[in-house]
């Protein structure tokens, strides 16, 4: 096999290669023989559960319906292809107290909570609207350990790498020793075991447009498919995705000073309006997080939509440099911490001012470049990433490299305080000068919408009655459209995780409620 055409298949998401085997006809009956033991023949009068999304929370809540009992699940999905944004994720899942942590060392992780916390910021404690924010996360975290093993017991997924991410105490963020990347690794897995179930359907194309309501309560979904408004009824699942992609719309009403920063989301209408035309409640929507590492291509540096640079890249030892080729940040902060001070620098000039971008060099050494080398190999092949010697950089840049090098060798206190060097192997001064590093620029992007429709710990959505939140009769949502549970910022590795724990206790309940 061709070297290009090894790349191909590590491609982040995106690949022909990957979709293909999202339509594969790999069939696993263990999972339909598990299922049917849970079914009854009196079940055929029962209504479906109907899923909105394809992405991990939309799969979690179909495969967890069915295997509770659920006499079908039609999952309608408005992309010509499923997996939604999960299928990009690429630096992994969290998960506190996996026996993959104990056997990298990491006996006990029991900050996975107070790190959430503390990286949700001020927004935790906001009582309005009366939110159970302190649930939400304690479930997220508690149930960490359990959707890992799940995901690689059940589902068959290989998550045994763990790597430390910015604002984690340890690491604890979980993806496979594979080319194939976490998120696509986990939707190809749950799609292969749904599509194995004849109780399962997956339209495409099929946007819905409205809900149906009879009284308080929600009845179906009405939706379009062929130029066609269809009708179908039953419990309804939201896991639509958010509104980062929806620039010209939600997010130009809640965000407007985001206007010309670029994005890692391509653009399409968010469905938030279809919900609370139900009286749904909304929260934390000016709540935008931007990830400090989005690749600006060589090739096409003015456009708006962007690759992630994995936040794996720097928890596996990677620096940032500024335009004068110095260290700024420890980039082991939060996502809102390092965006924060690349948006202090100098902004570029590209694209005559439409575009908000920065010239920042994401650098990794030798070490960072063999433990992060599936994902290298394929940023190296799109153009993002270049290999060069040290000796070919630019003198402030090699001093910063030496500067950094003496740190990590020695031991000492870090300028900006970070604390985990990750893989970081090159050694300061004159030998390492033949050694081959990898460079890319990188810019901040709007990449995570952390507000949405009120939930509860089962997946409920909410509504205002009287001063309080109640569930909406026949309406629940998982994933990204939901809000209250990351507040003003997201840890790298929860979005997956959040799909997974939501996702699976909606399901339960659209099953309970068929």
């Amino acid at each position: 096999m061709s070297r290009p055409r090894i790349l191909l298949l590590s491609c982040i998401g995106i690949a022909v290669a990957l979709t293909a085997m999202l339509y594969g006809n790999l069939i696993r009956p263990s999972f339909s023989s598990v299922l049917s033991k849970t079914m009854s023949t009196s079940t055929a009068a029962r209504r479906p559960v109907i899923v909105v999304g394809s992405g991990l929370a939309g799969l979690s809540a179909s495969y967890e319906a069915l295997a509770r009992g659920a006499p079908s699940v039609h999952l309608l999905d408005r992309a010509p292809k499923p997996g939604g944004n999960s299928i990009k994720a690429s630096s992994g899942i969290n998960g506190a107290g996996t026996r993959f942590q104990v056997a990298q060392g990491i006996k006990q992780d029991a900050l996975f909570y107070s790190d959430t916390v503390r990286s949700a910021g001020a927004r935790f404690k906001n009582a309005e609207p009366p939110v159970d924010r302190e649930g939400l996360v304690s479930k997220l975290t508690a149930e960490s350990a359990a959707a890992v093993n799940w995901l690689v017991d059940e589902i068959e997924v290989d998550l045994s790498v763990v790597a430390p991410l910015g604002g984690h105490s340890v690491a604890r963020t979980h993806r496979g020793a594979g080319k194939t990347p976490p998120g696509a690794a986990i939707v190809i897995a749950l799609l292969t075991k749904l599509k194995a179930n004849d109780k399962f359907t997956i339209s495409n194309l099929a946007e819905v447009k409205a809900l149906v309501s009879e009284g308080d309560a929600v009845k179906g979904v009405e939706y379009v498919l062929d130029g066609e408004t269809q009708t179908l009824e039953g419990t309804v699942m939201f896991a639509s995705g958010g509104f980062a992609g929806d620039a010209t719309g939600m997010l130009a009403r809640y965000r407007p000073d985001l206007k010309g920063i670029p994005s890692t989301n391509e653009e399409r209408p968010a469905s938030h309006d279809i919900l609370t035309a139900v009286g749904a409640e909304l929260l934390d929507m000016d709540s935008v997080q931007i990830h400090p590492t989005g690749f600006v291509d060589p090739a096409g540096p003015n456009t708006m939509l962007k690759f992630l640079a994995a936040e794996m890249l720097r928890g596996e030892g990677g620096i940032m440099l500024s335009s004068a080729g110095e260290r700024f940040v420890n980039e082991m902060e939060t996502r809102e911490h390092v965006s924060a001070a690349v948006m202090k620098l100098p902004a570029s000039t590209d694209g005559d001012g439409t575009i908000k971008q920065w010239d920042v060099t994401l650098l990794l050494d030798p070490g960072a470049s063999e433990a992060a080398a599936n994902h290298i190999s394929f940023y190296e092949w799109k153009g993002l990433l270049k290999k060069v010697k040290v000796r070919d950089l630019e003198p402030a840049v090699i001093a910063s490299v030496d500067k950094y090098a003496k740190t990590v060798a020695e031991g000492t206190e870090d300028e900006f305080g970070r604390n985990t060097y990750g893989r970081w192997t090159l050694k300061p001064g004159e030998e390492n000068r033949d050694q081959e590093i990898y460079v890319g620029r990188v810019t901040p992007i709007v990449h995570f919408t952390m507000g949405g429709v009120a939930i509860d710990e089962k997946g409920h959505v909410l509504r205002r009655h009287d001063g309080k939140l109640v569930p909406i009769p026949g309406l629940l949502a998982a994933g990204e459209i939901t809000g209250g549970i990351h507040g003003d910022n997201r840890l790298g590795g929860s979005s997956l995780l959040e799909c997974v724990v939501f996702g699976r206790a909606a399901g339960v309940e659209a099953a309970a409620s068929t």
